[in-house]
């Protein structure tokens, strides 16, 4: 695994120091990149989900952009974004290109290890069955999304998938900018539909 050459508590005093002066410069929710040994460090508030889902949603509208529905997605492990990205199904003729699946992959590879401890997945919208199966699979510790999915939604709007039976303990938690998530999706659809 890479690890990044500052420790944690060096990263929190710079982010903070990052965030204090975005602040007084009256700059909102302030997201700053800097690379750094391959991970993408972010100087976002600790337990911000929604500095987090933002990034996710900029990758929801590049998806849109590219013609796929706008789902994206962001693997983060200890304040650091560890893969992004956004749905490929069309692009790549892959029914399993979905944003969750795409980052999980990315953030295997790049930490060297199928099972991702400590990582949390921030995901537009609520995933399907298979997705949510990915995470589990993944061993991803936090999964936060926007929107529910009506339609192939599997953490509580049609599969309800059993998470509380597998043997792996997932925190969950929905809603997380949910207006701004379902309005990217509504965009989208608005303008491929036909006017009547």
């Amino acid at each position: 695994m890479i690890k990044p050459s500052k420790t944690k508590n060096d990263r929190a005093a710079k982010n903070k120091s990052t965030a204090d002066e975005n602040k007084s410069r009256g700059v909102k929710n302030p997201v700053v990149f800097r690379r750094n040994s391959g991970f993408c460090s972010v100087a976002v508030p600790e337990g911000d989900p929604e500095a987090w889902m933002s990034l996710a949603l900029k990758e929801a509208r590049a998806a849109a952009g590219e013609g796929e529905i706008p789902v994206g997605a962001v693997v983060v492990r200890d304040g650091l974004i560890i893969a992004r990205g956004h749905n490929h199904p069309i692009k790549t003729n892959d029914p399993t290109a979905h944003a969750e699946v795409i980052v999980l992959r990315k953030a295997a590879r790049k930490l060297g290890n199928y099972r991702l401890n400590g990582c949390e997945l921030y995901v537009t919208v609520e995933p399907c069955a298979m997705c949510l199966g990915a995470a589990l699979q993944a061993r991803i510790s936090r999964l936060v999304y926007g929107a529910l999915d009506p339609k192939a939604g599997a953490v509580k709007s049609i599969v309800r998938f059993p998470v509380h039976k597998t043997n792996h303990r997932m925190e969950i938690r929905g809603g997380v900018m949910a207006d701004e998530c379902a309005d990217v999706l509504r965009e989208f659809f608005r303008k491929r539909r036909p006017r009547r």
